[in-house]
């Protein structure tokens, strides 16, 4: 197969949903999500909203990891991944939410699937809930609003002479998705996608960027 990359967001797209309407349905009432609703306002980047809900949460460990488990993992992701490595294919999982909750739902298949985790840094207290630490602005993928950028990293794929395979669910997905060779999306992103004339693949599930994988041969 010639040379591509398969970069994937997380919430909402390995998972069926996003981790931050999880714990908005379990731990936030209207005051804790004021700096959500500043983050549509334009007044605060997308990474201080987080990091400023997540930091609010009060639970056990038990409690918190109850809430991850809840998260369910697409059935076709493992499957992928393998025909990936197969295929010499290398995996980047790029989010704007944080390590703590992706590495407990999927550490495992990061580590057998060599996959390269680009997230912001985090972790879990009971008396200061989910901290998320300020990104390293001299990293080549930091994003000032995000913490990491999506779009960095496909710049630089190209830029290796790869083919990127994107997947995405979400409007910061919309910008990667313009740089991508192939885009597969769901929820948001393929609404913007339709609406900006970006070509796009449905993601129903993974099953789809799997077959397409297999499609391209060896």
């Amino acid at each position: 197969m010639q040379s591509w990359a398969f970069v994937s967001d997380f919430d909402g797209t390995i998972t069926d949903d996003d981790f931050f309407v999880y714990t908005s349905n379990e731990f936030f009432d209207e005051a804790a999500l004021a700096p959500w609703r500043d983050y549509l306002a334009g007044k605060i980047t997308h990474f201080k909203a987080l990091k400023s809900m997540y930091g609010s949460i009060r639970a056990s460990h038990d409690e918190f990891h109850a809430l991850i488990n809840k998260m369910r993992v697409d059935n076709e992701a493992k499957e992928t991944f393998k025909i990936c490595q197969d295929r010499d294919i290398p995996i980047y999982i790029v989010s704007a939410g944080c390590d703590y909750y992706i590495n407990y739902l999927i550490g495992d298949l990061i580590a057998e699937y060599y996959i390269r985790l680009l997230t912001n840094r985090s972790r879990y207290y009971e008396d200061q809930g989910l901290v998320m630490f300020e990104p390293d602005k001299t990293d080549e993928f930091y994003d000032e609003k995000t913490g990491v950028s999506k779009v960095k990293l496909i710049e630089k794929l190209k830029k290796e002479g790869y083919k990127v395979i994107f997947a995405g669910d979400g409007p910061p997905d919309v910008e990667a998705a313009k740089l991508a060779d192939v885009v597969f999306a769901r929820k948001i992103l393929k609404d913007e996608c339709e609406k900006q004339k970006i070509a796009y693949r449905e993601l129903p599930d993974f099953s789809a960027i799997k077959d397409y994988i297999l499609a391209q041969g060896r």
